[in-house]
């Protein structure tokens, strides 16, 4: 059922955007209950069209008609943007989520000063299946929202995500996880494809193949709670085909490899 919010955006690029649209196609919100700013207008209303979301020209109009601020701008333009906007977004039964990666409570508040007491702030960070209603939303355990406002919250982002809550000392290295794995698993769902592409398949059913392959593992993992190298074992005959594919892979640094991706992030 849909909800009765404007949801603000701050910045409308890709992650904004696959937020809108999955709040939008999952019912959660309408689109016309969807409003935005950004720095280039023109594409904003071409972006904004697609789902019959509001353009609006600055972030004070967006805080201004908002209930839900997302704050969907660079880490680096946080303050000269939104700190202006301090008193608007204080108002009492002002949301404001920010998705700026290392912005958390603690840096709001040392941006607003006194004026952060009287807002209700929740850091996180999100990826960007939830544009199709499968994503992750990793949320800072720490966080100024009442009670009635967490379950707003959870109300809003729910149907579209699975909300982790993080401490706050461990935020970033979830973001790898879930927000930075993306790529790497896209990287691998490509090398699936070029691999069944080279013996044969048509590269639009590799992909497919490939893609479904990985919803599938990872919906049965969020079924069953398996442990990952259990599933791997029931796959894996003696003698099997399986089996000798995952003995290249270790000979070949798979997990080393996928350990220093995140190293080389964390670092």
């Amino acid at each position: 059922m849909s909800m009765d919010l404007t949801i603000g955006f701050i910045g409308y690029g890709n992650m904004a955007q696959a937020i809108a649209r999955g709040l939008v196609d999952a019912g959660v919100v309408a689109g016309g209950r969807i409003v935005a700013c950004a720095a280039h207008y023109d594409k904003l209303e071409r972006t904004t069209a697609e789902i019959g979301a509001r353009p609006l020209r600055s972030a004070t109009e967006v805080a201004v008609a908002a209930d839900v601020v997302v704050i969907a701008i660079k880490p680096y333009q946080i303050e000269s943007v939104v700190g202006p906007i301090a008193d608007e977004l204080a108002k009492p039964d002002r949301i404001v989520v920010s998705i700026a990666a290392g912005w958390d409570l603690a840096k709001y508040r040392d941006l607003f000063g006194d004026k952060a007491d009287g807002m209700h702030i929740q850091y996180t960070i999100p990826n960007t299946p939830m544009a199709v209603g499968k994503g992750v939303l990793v949320t800072e355990a720490d966080n100024t929202l009442t009670d009635a406002q967490t379950r707003t919250f959870e109300r809003l982002f729910e149907p579209i995500s699975l909300i982790e809550r993080v401490d706050t000392a461990h935020m970033n290295i979830a973001m790898c996880i879930a927000g930075c794995a993306p790529a790497f698993t896209d990287m691998y769902l490509e090398a699936l494809a070029d691999a069944g592409v080279k013996y044969g398949l048509q590269r639009a059913t590799a992909y497919r193949l490939a893609a479904k392959m990985v919803e599938g593992v990872g919906a049965l993992y969020m079924a069953t709670e398996t442990h990952p190298g259990a599933m791997k074992d029931a796959v894996c005959s003696p003698g099997g085909t399986t089996i000798r594919g995952v003995a290249q892979l270790e000979k070949d640094g798979f997990r080393g490899a996928v350990i220093n991706a995140v190293d080389a992030i964390e670092a």
